[in-house]
């Protein structure tokens, strides 16, 4: 994610950062066509396919955690099992701000349970069914309790059913206002947020430590279009309607999930290894086309940094909405319309930080925000000729209240500030402090080491002194837990000395 802020320099360190549907209203029918759509991804996925539980085998199960246990956010995400596949079929008018949703969610039991939850904002509920059997339900602020008519053993793989509806709203953030699902200036709809936003538009288990493969289909009136994350799949046109379906076959962290409803002009390449390029531009966005045929060039020189690129596809959503953010959305970042080649940069640094290797609890987002944000440091360097030393001269230069912020748990609500500024200035003095050759070694074999994964800060801080063969207890301590200037030791490493 990269924050707006006016005046913001490139290189300096302000604050910156399937199956057919049925029209809306119109419910017979959903369930038929939505098995269509899962018959065709069981063909993609094998571990789709649940295991039944035989009936009657006396599986006394109980009531799964209705927290992911993340004390930032302690009623996002769920406990009892975990989801391995999403198959969400929605029908959105644009016109009327409508949306029907029937979203099937492949999981594995990791207790006998006899009752899970899904987080759900604000859309009414019709019918809840696991492995095809009618589930008993509760609403409970944005909790979804599903109760199963049989209890589903330890280990187990099963399936739960979703029909529902509403007008979709985002949720209110007091740092990024609102994520989710939200209105454009177009008229069409797009969904981005974090740490929240798919449960704004359909069941989820809201926790980027249940990755998962998705797979959307989403029926639009004639004229609009949609965009999502992965590869592009097969679109059916009638009756006025057309249905556009996207599949990301890759584990997928909820939050990094989006979709786009808009009158979309489409871009399409190819990387150099046959990686599909596929980018959306709204109206009055033309200007940025200019920038994403830099894409391929700027997917270059991150994989030069931090390894192969670890996305099935690329691109980008360029909004004409001025939004306060732009994120990194898997295989495609959503742009806000003040997106500049930087922002670029940052958000797809993250297909390497943040979405291929995820974070494990919010605490640790500096795994995300300050690499990303040093991504742009090295860009400058490299393509604009920056002398990161008096770059970062310049931002020590600016006054305690740039080490004022920690970057390793900060507390729920601080995440997304000294991670933009403190963060890579930290990095760039760890980099000074070890050594190129260890600092880059890092950096590119980090990401391989946990693809598809989650990590924790401490992690990669064990990691960083393996590969250095340093001590840096006391440096880490001092950038990175630490709310004032660091000692001269550890503010003044190597070439940074003044």
């Amino acid at each position: 994610m990269q924050q707006h802020n006016a005046g913001a320099g490139a290189t300096e360190l302000d604050d910156i950062e399937h199956g057919a549907l049925i029209p809306p209203g119109t419910h017979i029918g959903m369930r038929v066509r939505k098995m269509a759509a899962m018959l065709a991804i069981a063909a993609l996925c094998a571990a789709c396919t649940p295991t039944m539980k035989a009936a009657g085998d006396g599986v006394e199960g109980t009531a799964g955690a209705r927290t992911a246990g993340d004390p930032y956010y302690p009623t996002s995400g769920n406990g009892g099992y975990n989801a391995s596949n999403y198959v969400v079929a929605v029908t959105y008018d644009p016109k009327s701000h409508h949306l029907d949703g029937d979203t099937t969610i492949t999981a594995k039991a990791k207790q006998a349970l006899s009752e899970f939850s899904l987080d759900l904002v604000g859309l009414d509920v019709r019918t809840v069914t696991v492995d095809g059997q009618a589930a008993e339900t509760e609403r409970a602020g944005d909790k979804l309790a599903v109760k199963p008519a049989e209890a589903i053993a330890e280990g187990n793989t099963f399936t739960v059913e979703v029909q529902y509806g509403g007008e979709p709203n985002p949720v209110k953030s007091k740092k990024l206002g609102s994520e989710g699902w939200q209105i454009s200036s177009t008229g069409g709809a797009f969904a981005a947020g974090e740490p929240h936003s798919a449960a704004t538009w359909y069941p989820v288990d809201d926790t980027p430590t249940d990755k998962a493969s998705f797979h959307l289909a989403v029926r639009v009136p004639d004229g609009w279009s949609v965009i999502s994350n992965g590869v592009p799949g097969h679109n059916e046109s009638g009756g006025g309607w057309t249905t556009y379906r996207w599949d990301e076959p890759e584990p997928i962290a909820s939050y990094l999930t989006t979709v786009g409803i808009d009158h979309w002009t489409m871009a399409t390449g190819k990387l150099a290894d046959g990686t599909p390029v596929v980018s959306a531009f709204a109206p009055g966005t033309d200007d940025k086309k200019p920038l994403e045929t830099r894409l391929p060039e700027i997917l270059d020189f991150l994989s030069s940094k931090f390894g192969k690129y670890p996305q099935d596809a690329a691109g980008g959503i360029f909004l004409a909405d001025k939004i306060s953010f732009s994120l990194e959305t898997q295989t495609r970042p959503i742009y806000a319309k003040w997106t500049d080649l930087s922002t670029i940069v940052h958000e797809n640094a993250h297909q390497w930080w943040g979405d291929s290797v995820s974070v494990q609890q919010w605490k640790d987002v500096c795994l995300n925000e300050c690499l990303a944000s040093y991504a742009q440091w090295l860009w400058s360097e490299a393509k604009e000729g920056a002398n990161l030393d008096d770059t970062y001269r310049r931002a020590v230069q600016k006054g305690p209240q740039i080490f004022a912020g920690k970057l390793y748990d900060m507390g729920a609500g601080n995440e997304f500030g000294a991670v933009y500024s403190k963060g890579p200035m930290a990095l760039h003095a760890l980099r000074r402090t070890i050594g190129d050759d260890a600092f880059f070694q890092v950096l590119k074999t980090w990401p391989a080491l946990h693809r598809d994964g989650n990590a924790t800060w401490p992690q990669f801080e064990s990691y960083v002194q393996l590969i250095s063969g340093k001590d840096l207890n006391g440096f880490f301590d001092a950038w990175f837990r630490g709310t004032t200037q660091p000692a001269d030791q550890y503010l003044w490493p190597g070439t940074l000395k003044p």
